[in-house]
């Protein structure tokens, strides 16, 4: 497995972005419970440096990224702030169904002149965005993932996936019905954690 440095991550750009976006999600949160009020203190840690490292990791080659159930913008706002910073083209598509939750991730976007944008309607009715980077942070298991993966990704995408301990259970699972490669990367934030690098999707007849 490999473990991308931490302190490579978040540049001095992507810094005051950040810390604006950490003070807007401080305050929605009051209102419509965005994130954990206990995680706030932990938000660069637990939120911004688990999520840059979903970026780091296939930074260079992803075009076009749609993030799957984004939530409070985790990790697609943060992948788009470090694509700002870094002056990388090609925009984030963020799919939500969730309305209150979508006005936040517009409003942060809005704010922080994001390349960026928030398809408000849930994953399995969403127009195929074709993407060529798919990501997703405590969403679904695994098999369930995959099927979003099939829908909006290109045939030649990659998807980065964080699970827990038990990821093991959940490839078994969806080995049943999909076979795909998978990469293996150590997390920098959950010292049981993984984040499954998965290409080369198909369904099985």
């Amino acid at each position: 497995m490999t473990r991308p440095d931490p302190t490579e991550m978040i540049s001095r750009d992507a810094a005051p972005m950040l810390d604006h976006y950490l003070a807007l999600l401080t305050k929605w949160n009051v209102a419509i419970n965005l994130v954990s009020p206990a995680t706030l203190k932990e938000a660069r840690h637990r939120h911004f440096l688990d999520s840059a490292q979903i970026y780091h990791l296939s930074a260079a080659e992803g075009r076009s990224w749609v993030d799957l159930g984004s939530g409070a913008g985790f990790p697609g706002l943060v992948l788009a702030i470090l694509r700002k910073a870094e002056g990388a083209s090609g925009a984030v598509t963020l799919i939500e169904a969730d309305r209150r939750k979508a006005v936040f991730l517009t409003t942060v976007i809005r704010e922080l002149s994001l390349d960026a944008q928030v398809i408000v309607d849930r994953i399995e009715r969403a127009a195929p965005q074709q993407a060529d980077r798919i990501c997703a942070r405590a969403l679904a298991a695994l098999p369930v993932l995959c099927g979003f993966m099939e829908r909006h990704a290109d045939p030649s995408a990659v998807a980065l996936f964080p699970k827990g301990r038990n990821y093991r259970n959940e490839v078994e699972e969806a080995r049943q019905n999909w076979d795909f490669s998978m990469k293996l990367h150590e997390s920098v934030t959950d010292p049981e954690g993984v984040i499954l690098e998965i290409q080369d999707l198909l369904r099985k007849s």
